[in-house]
């Protein structure tokens, strides 16, 4: 089929345009930059230009595919709010164009959203509180199903290899500036993880076979502790790495303080049954180990 991929260009994009070519589907990916679009045809991508901010742009490359797969996202966490209500925008407007097709539409959401127990697929899309950010588009995709649009969710853990690492990349970074890794109260809090291979062929599954109104959970490790991750990184970079006071805890993380005390467990059993998805790729804690201390955040 002929795929449109929104974030093609980026970090789980780039893992999913060789998965679904080896697979023989033909991807369009969008571009909103030059380099972008550049990037893409060296991976011999077919090109859509557009930007999340005008959503008609994203609705006219949808309507000439066979199938979506939405990755794109602005992870500006000072503008967390805002930048789901513009993702929300994103989808309604390819959706409302695939409507009466039965064609495949992936949305990509977070297991996160889910909050105060281990996450399953059978959760429901929070209405209220912290998860609304990411879970209109959810709501938007499932609802979809209704009128003849094959729309899935994909909820992703932090997704690694050894250059990035989801969440924790910026905790890389900060480790570089401030010359140790923190972790918050007792590091026993954490999160789901998955290797971005595993990631990429799960949303080629989820194109190909989904069933539509899904809830699919991209989850190999259901929990890494962020003291095992914290120190994983100080290894690597040499670094010294403790838990940090309650009164460090702001200005050692700045923007990143609201996701560094989280707690995430999640299940993909239900996943893993459905879509005979079997993850094979290390663990989080072997790609910090290995990770790259100057690849590009």
């Amino acid at each position: 089929m002929r795929v449109f991929v929104t974030g093609a260009s980026g970090f789980i994009g780039t893992a999913l345009i060789p998965e679904l070519k080896g697979a023989g589907h033909e991807v369009v990916g969008l571009a909103r930059t030059d380099a972008s679009a550049a990037k893409l045809e060296s991976l011999g991508v077919a090109v859509h230009r557009g930007v999340l901010e005008e959503p008609d742009t994203l609705a006219k490359g949808a309507r000439g595919a066979d199938g979506v797969v939405h990755l794109a996202f602005d992870h500006d966490f000072s503008r967390f709010v805002e930048n789901g209500q513009k993702d929300n925008r994103a989808v309604v407007a390819m959706l409302a164009v695939l409507e009466g097709t039965g064609k495949p539409f992936v949305v990509t959401s977070g297991v996160n959203i889910v909050t105060g127990k281990v996450a399953e697929e059978t959760d429901p899309t929070p209405t209220e509180g912290f998860g609304v950010i990411r879970g209109a588009s959810e709501l938007a995709t499932l609802e979809a199903a209704g009128r003849g649009v094959r729309g899935m969710v994909v909820r992703l853990p932090q997704v690694h290899d050894t250059r990035r690492q989801g969440l924790i990349t910026p905790i890389v970074q900060t480790a570089r500036q401030k010359g140790f890794v923190g972790w918050a109260g007792d590091g026993a809090n954490g999160f789901s993880a998955a290797h971005v291979g595993d990631v990429a062929r799960l949303y080629r599954l989820a194109l190909e076979k989904g069933e539509a109104g899904a809830i699919y959970h991209a989850v190999d490790e259901a929990h890494v502790s962020m003291r095992a991750m914290a120190e994983a990184i100080g290894e690597r970079l040499g670094l010294t790495a403790r838990g940090l006071a309650p009164d460090e805890i702001a200005g050692y993380f700045g923007p990143f303080a609201m996701f560094a005390g989280m707690d995430n467990h999640a299940s993909s059993a239900i996943t893993r049954q459905a879509l005979g998805w079997t993850p094979t790729g290390p663990g989080m804690l072997a790609d910090l180990r290995a990770c790259q201390p100057d690849a590009a955040i």
